[in-house]
């Protein structure tokens, strides 16, 4: 049962990017430190009220974003550009916030998100600046095999193969628009957008795909990989630091005025 808000609440949009290295996760956990935890205590301090917020994504451990939104209600004025300089005063480095903006009542920034794009970043030299930041793979790897098994991706809807053994989700069907691979400015970039992911997704495909780029499968194996609906079938997951959400997309409306 959903409990309705008092009636004088202004619902607000946050968008933020951080560094996940020293964050498990997005998602509050009762031992351990998340971004959502460090958001929530900054918007409380300063608003001098209790603060939840609600992520338009629950990243892993370790993971980063480039683009992630929140939503959080409140009963007392918000200065939008001043909260958003007072906010990121308080956080720490790896933690920014761009902007703050009023919403409809009822925006959601998890259910109304009609698309999400991620990178994983992937260097072949030893590089100290990406230890943090990318995937070391040294062995060689055949981007065009690569590619030729990410567009097949366009062609299936169920990825129970590439999700979280054991989770708790409805529907493994996620509608994905682009998966490719490019080279970019001293890395492997793979970007991937879909209407939305399921738990440990990203990760397993890209490291699947990697076994396709070092000569362990074929392309086409991705299909009967797919087909099985079976995680065991699937690659390894990459490992979390070089996982970037990039973009989350929400329909115009949802904007107050």
């Amino acid at each position: 049962m959903l409990l309705k808000k008092p009636r004088n609440t202004v619902r607000y949009f946050l968008e933020c990017s951080y560094f996940g290295k020293a964050y498990h996760g997005w998602q509050n956990q009762p031992n351990a430190i998340s971004v959502q935890q460090v958001l929530e205590e900054g918007l409380s301090t300063l608003l001098r009220t209790k603060v939840s917020i609600v992520g338009a994504g629950r990243t892993d451990a370790g993971v980063h974003a480039k683009q992630l939104f929140a939503h959080f209600d409140v009963t007392v004025s918000v200065d939008c550009q001043d909260l958003t300089q007072r906010l990121n005063s308080y956080l720490p480095t790896d933690i920014a916030v761009s902007s703050i903006f009023e919403v409809l009542g009822d925006a959601h920034a998890r259910f109304h998100a009609i698309q999400r794009t991620y990178e994983y970043w992937v260097v072949q030299q030893k590089n100290p600046f990406y230890q943090d930041a990318a995937h070391y793979v040294w062995s060689p790897l055949d981007v065009k095999a690569m590619n030729t098994a990410a567009s097949l991706l366009l062609e299936y809807s169920d990825f129970e193969c590439f999700s979280k053994s054991n989770t708790d989700v409805k529907t493994f069907l996620c509608k994905i628009e682009l998966a490719k691979w490019e080279f970019g400015e001293e890395k492997l970039v793979f970007t991937i957008t879909a209407d939305r992911f399921l738990r440990n997704m990203v990760r397993a495909i890209v490291g699947t795909l990697l076994e396709v780029g070092l000569g362990k499968i074929s392309p086409e194996a991705l299909r009967t990989i797919i087909e099985s609906k079976d995680r065991g079938q699937a690659g390894a997951s990459v490992p979390a630091k070089g996982l970037y959400l990039t973009k989350v997309t929400y329909p115009k409306t949802i904007v107050h005025g």
